[in-house]
Protein backbone atom coordinates (compact mmCIF):
# COMPACT_ATOMS: atom_id res chain seq x y z
CA UNK A 1 0.00 0.00 0.00
CA UNK A 2 1.07 3.52 -0.66
CA UNK A 3 0.04 7.01 0.20
CA UNK A 4 -0.72 8.27 -3.04
CA UNK A 5 0.29 12.14 -3.26
CA UNK A 6 -2.49 15.00 -4.05
CA UNK A 7 -5.26 12.48 -2.38
CA UNK A 8 -7.84 13.51 -0.48
CA UNK A 9 -8.64 11.11 2.56
CA UNK A 10 -12.03 10.34 3.88
CA UNK A 11 -12.75 12.21 7.07
CA UNK A 12 -12.86 10.66 10.26
CA UNK A 13 -15.69 10.59 12.47
CA UNK A 14 -16.27 14.09 14.27
CA UNK A 15 -14.51 13.66 17.44
CA UNK A 16 -16.99 13.25 20.78
CA UNK A 17 -14.84 15.63 22.92
CA UNK A 18 -14.28 19.45 22.60
CA UNK A 19 -13.38 21.96 25.00
CA UNK A 20 -11.37 19.54 27.50
CA UNK A 21 -9.89 17.90 24.37
CA UNK A 22 -6.14 17.67 24.08
CA UNK A 23 -4.91 18.83 20.53
CA UNK A 24 -4.18 16.01 17.87
CA UNK A 25 -0.58 16.83 18.20
CA UNK A 26 -0.67 16.60 21.94
CA UNK A 27 -2.08 12.88 21.38
CA UNK A 28 0.77 12.29 18.95
CA UNK A 29 3.31 13.61 21.38
CA UNK A 30 1.62 11.75 24.57
CA UNK A 31 1.25 8.41 22.42
CA UNK A 32 5.09 7.94 21.85
CA UNK A 33 6.40 9.20 25.13
CA UNK A 34 3.65 7.15 26.92
CA UNK A 35 4.45 4.32 25.32
CA UNK A 36 8.24 5.67 25.82
CA UNK A 37 7.58 5.75 29.67
CA UNK A 38 5.61 2.44 30.18
CA UNK A 39 8.78 0.61 28.23
CA UNK A 40 11.34 2.45 30.68
CA UNK A 41 9.70 1.22 33.78
CA UNK A 42 8.07 -2.14 32.85
CA UNK A 43 12.05 -2.83 31.00
CA UNK A 44 13.40 -2.41 34.46
CA UNK A 45 11.55 -5.76 35.72
CA UNK A 46 10.88 -7.34 32.96
CA UNK A 47 12.62 -10.61 33.62
CA UNK A 48 11.45 -10.51 37.33
CA UNK A 49 8.32 -12.74 38.83
CA UNK A 50 5.77 -10.45 40.73
CA UNK A 51 7.88 -12.03 43.92
CA UNK A 52 10.93 -10.83 42.77
CA UNK A 53 9.38 -7.52 42.65
CA UNK A 54 7.88 -6.86 45.84
CA UNK A 55 10.95 -8.15 47.60
CA UNK A 56 12.52 -5.28 45.20
CA UNK A 57 10.45 -2.55 45.71
CA UNK A 58 8.20 -3.45 48.43
CA UNK A 59 4.42 -4.55 48.93
CA UNK A 60 3.31 -1.84 46.33
CA UNK A 61 5.80 -3.17 43.69
CA UNK A 62 7.98 -0.74 41.08
CA UNK A 63 5.82 2.82 40.74
CA UNK A 64 7.96 5.34 39.86
CA UNK A 65 11.27 5.47 38.63
CA UNK A 66 13.27 7.04 41.93
CA UNK A 67 13.80 3.40 43.03
CA UNK A 68 16.19 2.62 40.01
CA UNK A 69 19.72 2.91 40.23
CA UNK A 70 20.73 3.29 36.58
CA UNK A 71 18.12 5.62 35.69
CA UNK A 72 15.20 5.13 33.46
CA UNK A 73 16.38 4.24 30.02
CA UNK A 74 14.00 3.79 26.79
CA UNK A 75 14.05 -0.52 25.55
CA UNK A 76 13.39 -1.92 22.43
CA UNK A 77 9.97 -1.46 22.14
CA UNK A 78 10.65 2.44 22.43
CA UNK A 79 13.06 1.83 19.88
CA UNK A 80 10.98 -0.10 17.05
CA UNK A 81 8.28 2.12 17.38
CA UNK A 82 9.91 4.75 16.74
CA UNK A 83 12.09 3.35 13.64
CA UNK A 84 7.73 2.40 12.74
CA UNK A 85 6.84 6.05 12.76
CA UNK A 86 10.04 6.90 10.63
CA UNK A 87 9.39 4.36 7.92
CA UNK A 88 5.57 6.20 8.11
CA UNK A 89 7.05 9.56 8.02
CA UNK A 90 9.11 8.86 5.11
CA UNK A 91 6.17 7.85 3.22
CA UNK A 92 4.47 11.12 4.22
CA UNK A 93 7.22 13.10 3.05
CA UNK A 94 7.58 11.60 -0.24
CA UNK A 95 4.15 11.72 -1.02
CA UNK A 96 3.80 15.10 0.62
CA UNK A 97 6.77 15.64 -2.18
CA UNK A 98 4.23 14.40 -4.68
CA UNK A 99 5.64 10.66 -5.13
CA UNK A 100 3.75 7.45 -4.45
CA UNK A 101 6.10 5.55 -1.46
CA UNK A 102 5.43 1.61 -0.66
CA UNK A 103 4.69 2.38 2.94
CA UNK A 104 5.65 -1.06 4.32
CA UNK A 105 8.79 -1.01 2.23
CA UNK A 106 9.53 2.22 4.03
CA UNK A 107 9.22 0.94 7.53
CA UNK A 108 10.98 -2.47 6.85
CA UNK A 109 14.09 -0.41 5.56
CA UNK A 110 13.41 1.36 8.89
CA UNK A 111 13.15 -1.95 10.77
CA UNK A 112 17.07 -2.37 8.46
CA UNK A 113 18.44 0.45 9.74
CA UNK A 114 17.43 -0.37 13.64
CA UNK A 115 18.75 -3.80 12.57
CA UNK A 116 22.30 -2.34 12.14
CA UNK A 117 22.04 -0.28 15.69
CA UNK A 118 21.88 -3.84 17.56
CA UNK A 119 25.34 -5.20 16.33
CA UNK A 120 23.74 -7.27 13.64
CA UNK A 121 25.16 -7.34 10.12
CA UNK A 122 22.25 -6.32 7.82
CA UNK A 123 22.70 -9.14 5.01
CA UNK A 124 23.89 -8.15 1.32
CA UNK A 125 20.72 -8.69 -0.34
CA UNK A 126 19.06 -6.00 1.66
CA UNK A 127 18.94 -2.83 0.30
CA UNK A 128 20.75 0.26 1.64
CA UNK A 129 19.59 3.44 2.95
CA UNK A 130 21.30 6.25 3.86
CA UNK A 131 21.07 7.16 7.15
CA UNK A 132 18.00 9.57 8.50
CA UNK A 133 18.09 12.22 11.04
CA UNK A 134 16.63 9.34 14.15
CA UNK A 135 20.02 7.28 13.41
CA UNK A 136 21.86 9.86 14.51
CA UNK A 137 20.69 9.58 18.64
CA UNK A 138 22.75 7.63 20.86
CA UNK A 139 19.83 6.33 23.07
CA UNK A 140 18.12 4.64 20.44
CA UNK A 141 21.73 2.53 19.57
CA UNK A 142 21.67 0.61 22.69
CA UNK A 143 20.70 -2.62 22.63
CA UNK A 144 17.78 -3.38 25.60
CA UNK A 145 16.92 -7.52 25.04
CA UNK A 146 15.41 -6.78 21.94
CA UNK A 147 12.99 -9.82 20.83
CA UNK A 148 14.62 -12.29 19.07
CA UNK A 149 12.05 -13.20 16.02
CA UNK A 150 12.69 -9.20 15.04
CA UNK A 151 15.96 -9.99 15.10
CA UNK A 152 16.17 -13.12 12.93
CA UNK A 153 13.15 -11.75 10.77
CA UNK A 154 15.16 -8.66 9.95
CA UNK A 155 18.27 -10.63 9.07
CA UNK A 156 16.88 -12.90 6.98
CA UNK A 157 17.03 -9.97 4.34
CA UNK A 158 13.50 -10.94 3.06
CA UNK A 159 10.55 -8.51 3.20
CA UNK A 160 8.08 -10.35 5.22
CA UNK A 161 4.52 -9.87 3.47
CA UNK A 162 0.67 -11.17 4.71
CA UNK A 163 1.04 -14.04 1.79
CA UNK A 164 4.64 -14.60 2.63
CA UNK A 165 5.57 -13.83 6.28
CA UNK A 166 8.92 -14.70 7.33
CA UNK A 167 8.71 -16.29 11.20
CA UNK A 168 5.62 -17.88 9.96
CA UNK A 169 4.17 -19.38 13.09
CA UNK A 170 5.56 -17.15 15.62
CA UNK A 171 3.77 -15.39 17.47
CA UNK A 172 5.42 -11.74 19.67
CA UNK A 173 4.13 -9.32 21.58
CA UNK A 174 6.45 -6.74 20.47
CA UNK A 175 4.26 -6.33 16.91
CA UNK A 176 1.54 -4.70 19.05
CA UNK A 177 3.53 -2.30 20.65
CA UNK A 178 5.69 -0.56 17.99
CA UNK A 179 2.01 -0.33 16.16
CA UNK A 180 0.57 2.64 17.73
CA UNK A 181 2.13 5.05 14.95
CA UNK A 182 -0.13 3.66 12.47
CA UNK A 183 -3.09 4.92 14.59
CA UNK A 184 -1.52 8.61 14.25
CA UNK A 185 -2.28 8.88 11.14
CA UNK A 186 -5.61 11.18 10.44
CA UNK A 187 -7.98 11.25 7.85
CA UNK A 188 -7.83 7.59 6.99
CA UNK A 189 -10.08 4.72 7.42
CA UNK A 190 -10.07 2.13 9.92
CA UNK A 191 -9.58 -0.83 7.11
CA UNK A 192 -6.83 1.39 6.38
CA UNK A 193 -5.50 1.58 9.77
CA UNK A 194 -5.63 -2.19 10.13
CA UNK A 195 -3.50 -2.86 7.08
CA UNK A 196 -0.72 -0.66 7.49
CA UNK A 197 -0.33 -2.26 10.83
CA UNK A 198 -1.11 -6.14 9.98
CA UNK A 199 1.26 -5.28 7.03
CA UNK A 200 4.25 -4.19 8.97
CA UNK A 201 3.98 -7.06 11.56
CA UNK A 202 3.98 -9.57 8.76
CA UNK A 203 7.77 -8.15 8.19
CA UNK A 204 8.81 -10.09 11.41
CA UNK A 205 6.22 -12.30 12.93
CA UNK A 206 3.72 -14.45 10.69
CA UNK A 207 1.12 -15.76 13.55
CA UNK A 208 -2.08 -15.06 12.84
CA UNK A 209 -1.78 -13.31 16.26
CA UNK A 210 0.75 -11.14 16.27
CA UNK A 211 -0.86 -9.38 12.94
CA UNK A 212 -3.86 -9.32 13.90
CA UNK A 213 -3.24 -7.80 17.55
CA UNK A 214 -0.88 -5.31 16.02
CA UNK A 215 -3.86 -4.26 13.44
CA UNK A 216 -6.61 -3.90 16.17
CA UNK A 217 -4.03 -2.13 19.03
CA UNK A 218 -2.75 0.63 16.00
CA UNK A 219 -7.30 0.65 15.78
CA UNK A 220 -7.02 1.35 19.28
CA UNK A 221 -5.13 4.29 19.43
CA UNK A 222 -7.08 5.51 16.16
CA UNK A 223 -10.47 5.45 17.62
CA UNK A 224 -9.29 7.19 20.84
CA UNK A 225 -7.32 9.95 18.72
CA UNK A 226 -10.42 10.39 17.23
CA UNK A 227 -12.40 11.29 19.99
CA UNK A 228 -13.96 8.19 21.77
CA UNK A 229 -13.50 6.92 24.99
CA UNK A 230 -11.34 4.39 26.30
CA UNK A 231 -13.64 1.51 26.68
CA UNK A 232 -15.37 2.50 23.41
CA UNK A 233 -12.73 2.77 21.42
CA UNK A 234 -11.62 -0.94 22.34
CA UNK A 235 -14.72 -2.29 22.21
CA UNK A 236 -14.55 -0.23 18.40
CA UNK A 237 -11.55 -2.33 17.59
CA UNK A 238 -12.63 -5.35 18.67
CA UNK A 239 -15.84 -5.84 16.73
CA UNK A 240 -13.79 -4.73 13.93
CA UNK A 241 -11.80 -7.95 14.64
CA UNK A 242 -15.08 -9.56 14.64
CA UNK A 243 -17.18 -8.38 12.03
CA UNK A 244 -14.98 -6.70 9.40
CA UNK A 245 -13.22 -8.73 6.15
CA UNK A 246 -9.62 -9.55 7.47
CA UNK A 247 -6.91 -9.87 4.67
CA UNK A 248 -6.11 -13.32 3.01
CA UNK A 249 -10.33 -13.88 3.66
CA UNK A 250 -8.61 -14.62 7.14
CA UNK A 251 -10.71 -15.59 10.53
CA UNK A 252 -10.13 -14.00 13.11
CA UNK A 253 -7.68 -15.67 15.82
CA UNK A 254 -10.11 -17.25 18.27
CA UNK A 255 -7.51 -16.70 21.16
CA UNK A 256 -6.62 -12.76 20.57
CA UNK A 257 -10.93 -12.51 20.53
CA UNK A 258 -11.11 -14.90 23.58
CA UNK A 259 -8.65 -12.71 25.64
CA UNK A 260 -9.33 -9.08 24.31
CA UNK A 261 -13.34 -9.99 25.48
CA UNK A 262 -11.82 -11.20 29.11
CA UNK A 263 -9.87 -7.98 29.32
CA UNK A 264 -12.71 -5.95 28.82
CA UNK A 265 -15.29 -8.65 31.04
CA UNK A 266 -12.68 -8.44 34.01
CA UNK A 267 -12.36 -4.72 33.85
CA UNK A 268 -15.47 -3.53 34.11
CA UNK A 269 -17.42 -0.46 33.59
CA UNK A 270 -15.86 1.62 36.60
CA UNK A 271 -19.71 2.34 37.89
CA UNK A 272 -20.38 -1.41 38.08
CA UNK A 273 -17.28 -2.65 39.37
CA UNK A 274 -16.50 -3.48 43.37
CA UNK A 275 -14.97 -0.34 45.06
CA UNK A 276 -13.34 0.73 48.17
CA UNK A 277 -15.17 4.19 49.81
CA UNK A 278 -11.30 5.48 49.83
CA UNK A 279 -8.98 3.54 47.54
CA UNK A 280 -11.06 3.37 44.32
CA UNK A 281 -11.95 -0.07 42.24
CA UNK A 282 -10.83 -3.23 43.49
CA UNK A 283 -8.60 -4.51 41.18
CA UNK A 284 -7.07 -8.74 40.21
CA UNK A 285 -4.23 -9.24 41.70
CA UNK A 286 -1.19 -9.57 40.05
CA UNK A 287 -1.22 -13.62 40.14
CA UNK A 288 -4.71 -13.62 39.36
CA UNK A 289 -4.07 -10.69 36.11
CA UNK A 290 -2.00 -13.53 34.47
CA UNK A 291 -3.73 -16.41 35.46
CA UNK A 292 -7.13 -14.37 34.19
CA UNK A 293 -4.89 -12.90 30.48
CA UNK A 294 -1.48 -14.64 30.12
CA UNK A 295 2.25 -13.59 31.12
CA UNK A 296 1.83 -10.82 28.15
CA UNK A 297 4.28 -13.04 26.45
CA UNK A 298 2.45 -12.96 23.48
CA UNK A 299 0.36 -10.81 21.01
CA UNK A 300 -3.04 -11.04 22.63
CA UNK A 301 -1.87 -11.83 25.92
CA UNK A 302 0.24 -8.40 26.26
CA UNK A 303 -2.69 -6.66 24.43
CA UNK A 304 -5.03 -7.98 26.98
CA UNK A 305 -3.30 -7.22 29.95
CA UNK A 306 -2.44 -3.31 28.55
CA UNK A 307 -6.14 -2.92 28.16
CA UNK A 308 -7.51 -4.56 31.60
CA UNK A 309 -4.87 -1.88 33.03
CA UNK A 310 -6.14 0.72 31.27
CA UNK A 311 -9.77 0.23 31.76
CA UNK A 312 -9.62 -1.16 35.33
CA UNK A 313 -8.23 2.01 36.90
CA UNK A 314 -10.13 4.48 34.89
CA UNK A 315 -12.64 6.91 36.30
CA UNK A 316 -15.99 6.59 35.35
CA UNK A 317 -16.84 7.92 32.17
CA UNK A 318 -20.10 7.69 29.76
CA UNK A 319 -20.60 4.88 27.45
CA UNK A 320 -20.62 6.63 24.11
CA UNK A 321 -19.95 9.99 22.99
CA UNK A 322 -18.74 12.67 25.11
CA UNK A 323 -15.29 11.00 26.40
CA UNK A 324 -13.59 14.15 27.80
CA UNK A 325 -10.86 13.21 29.99
CA UNK A 326 -11.94 14.71 33.20
CA UNK A 327 -10.73 17.65 34.42
CA UNK A 328 -10.11 17.09 38.10
CA UNK A 329 -6.94 18.55 39.09
CA UNK A 330 -4.45 15.68 38.58
CA UNK A 331 -6.88 12.94 37.97
CA UNK A 332 -5.59 12.26 34.67
CA UNK A 333 -1.53 11.70 35.90
CA UNK A 334 -3.38 9.90 38.78
CA UNK A 335 -5.35 7.49 35.96
CA UNK A 336 -1.40 6.99 33.95
CA UNK A 337 0.56 6.27 37.24
CA UNK A 338 -2.36 3.78 38.86
CA UNK A 339 -2.97 2.40 34.71
CA UNK A 340 0.65 1.84 34.64
CA UNK A 341 1.54 0.03 37.99
CA UNK A 342 -0.69 -2.75 37.07
CA UNK A 343 0.90 -3.07 33.70
CA UNK A 344 4.09 -3.83 35.48
CA UNK A 345 3.81 -5.45 38.06
CA UNK A 346 3.90 -8.71 37.27
CA UNK A 347 5.47 -12.39 36.87
CA UNK A 348 5.65 -11.28 32.85
CA UNK A 349 6.24 -9.61 29.76
CA UNK A 350 6.04 -6.05 31.88
CA UNK A 351 8.08 -3.69 29.34
CA UNK A 352 5.57 -4.41 26.31
CA UNK A 353 2.67 -4.87 28.61
CA UNK A 354 3.29 -0.93 29.72
CA UNK A 355 4.89 0.17 26.77
CA UNK A 356 1.12 -0.60 24.88
CA UNK A 357 -0.50 0.68 28.48
CA UNK A 358 1.20 3.66 28.57
CA UNK A 359 0.50 4.29 24.36
CA UNK A 360 -2.83 4.14 24.70
CA UNK A 361 -3.16 6.49 27.73
CA UNK A 362 -0.45 9.27 26.06
CA UNK A 363 -3.26 9.37 23.06
CA UNK A 364 -6.41 9.36 25.39
CA UNK A 365 -4.73 12.42 28.01
CA UNK A 366 -2.33 14.05 25.53
CA UNK A 367 1.30 14.77 26.78
CA UNK A 368 -0.04 16.98 29.41
CA UNK A 369 -1.70 14.16 31.14
CA UNK A 370 1.59 12.26 32.00
CA UNK A 371 3.51 12.92 34.62
CA UNK A 372 5.94 15.74 33.90
CA UNK A 373 8.98 14.31 36.66
CA UNK A 374 8.87 10.66 34.17
CA UNK A 375 8.98 12.89 30.79
CA UNK A 376 12.04 14.70 32.39
CA UNK A 377 13.46 10.87 33.71
CA UNK A 378 13.45 9.55 29.95
CA UNK A 379 16.85 9.45 28.48
CA UNK A 380 15.53 9.75 24.87
CA UNK A 381 12.95 12.48 25.43
CA UNK A 382 14.41 15.64 22.66
CA UNK A 383 14.40 12.63 19.92
CA UNK A 384 10.71 11.39 20.85
CA UNK A 385 9.61 14.75 20.75
CA UNK A 386 11.19 15.91 17.59
CA UNK A 387 10.01 12.59 15.77
CA UNK A 388 6.75 13.47 17.23
CA UNK A 389 7.16 16.70 15.84
CA UNK A 390 8.11 15.78 12.50
CA UNK A 391 5.10 13.45 12.25
CA UNK A 392 2.31 16.42 13.87
CA UNK A 393 3.93 18.28 11.01
CA UNK A 394 3.87 16.13 8.10
CA UNK A 395 0.23 15.13 9.00
CA UNK A 396 -1.21 18.45 9.12
CA UNK A 397 -2.13 17.59 12.75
Amino acid sequence: MSFEPGTSPAQPPAPSRESAAPSFASRIHGCLLGGAIGDALGSAVEFDDIDAILARFGPSGLRDFSPLDGGSHVADDTQLTLYTADGLLEALEWANDGVAADINACVWLAYLRWLATQGVAVPPSAPVQPPRWIDSHAALKHRRSPDEACLSGLATGEMGTVLRPVNQDLNGSSTVARSAPFGLIPHIEPATVYKLSADAAALTHGHPAARQGAGIFSLLIHAVTAGLALREAAEFALRHLREEPLQRGEAPDAALIGQLEAALRLSGPADERDTMPETGPTLLGPEDMVRELGEGRTAEQALAIAVYAVLATAPAEPTTGAAEPTTAPGAAEAHVRSALAVAVNHSGGSDTTASIAGSILGAFYGEEGLPAQWLEALDAVDVIRGLAGKLTAVTGA
